[in-house]
């Protein structure tokens, strides 16, 4: 398993990526969250669709994902969530360091 992994997110609203941050990061289920704007191109029930969003990237242990994507899941407003792992194969020894250390509950 991946000492730090990423979930990774998108959401339709500013204020709730904020809040999905705030969330993570108050239970040290992540140790950053990243939120860009993007626009995203997908089919939705039989309508190809076209929606301003928000990309949430929040860096987490990898042992914590199971509660992260359970707390995303959870605070998410879409029927179904975008929620995907991606296991970091390497990284900084200092920023795996403070991950780990602004993760410690």
């Amino acid at each position: 398993m991946s000492a730090l992994v990423i979930l990774s997110t998108t959401i339709d609203d500013e204020e709730k990526a904020r809040a999905l941050a705030r969330a993570a990061l108050s239970a040290k289920l992540a140790a950053c969250v990243q939120i860009h704007p993007v626009r995203s191109h997908y089919v939705w029930k039989d309508e190809m669709r076209e929606e301003p969003e928000f990309l949430l990237h929040m860096k987490a242990r990898g042992d914590d994902y199971p509660a992260l994507a359970e707390l995303v899941r959870r605070l998410h407003s879409y029927e179904t969530p975008e929620i995907l792992r991606i296991d970091v194969g390497e990284a900084d020894r200092d920023y795996l360091a403070w991950a780990m250390e602004a993760t410690r509950r």
